[in-house]
């Protein structure tokens, strides 16, 4: 596994940092280079979930403050979600 966070406009550094080690946490036992992208907005509470992954493979999800999305560990579970059923 090899994976590349990059996290913007999303706050304070504790929640950067649980952001980034759930990712991981999710991308763990997969093969492929990956990465993932949360880009926050200064205009509403949204941000945008990219990922990136081998083969082409592609997915993205907005994840919605007022909703719960953003925190840590629904981020991995929505990540989780957006990935291919087969790890490898």
């Amino acid at each position: 596994m090899s994976v590349t966070i990059e996290l913007q406009n999303i706050g304070d550094g504790p929640t950067r940092s649980e952001i980034a080690a759930v990712v991981e946490h999710v991308l763990y036992e997969r093969s492929g280079l990956w990465r993932v992208t949360i880009m926050g907005s200064r205009a509403d509470d949204k941000w945008e979930m990219r990922v990136e992954g081998p083969k082409g493979y592609e997915r993205s999800y907005t994840l919605i403050g007022s909703a719960g999305e953003q925190q840590p560990h629904v981020v991995g579970n929505v990540l989780a979600k957006l990935l291919p059923a087969n790890p490898t």
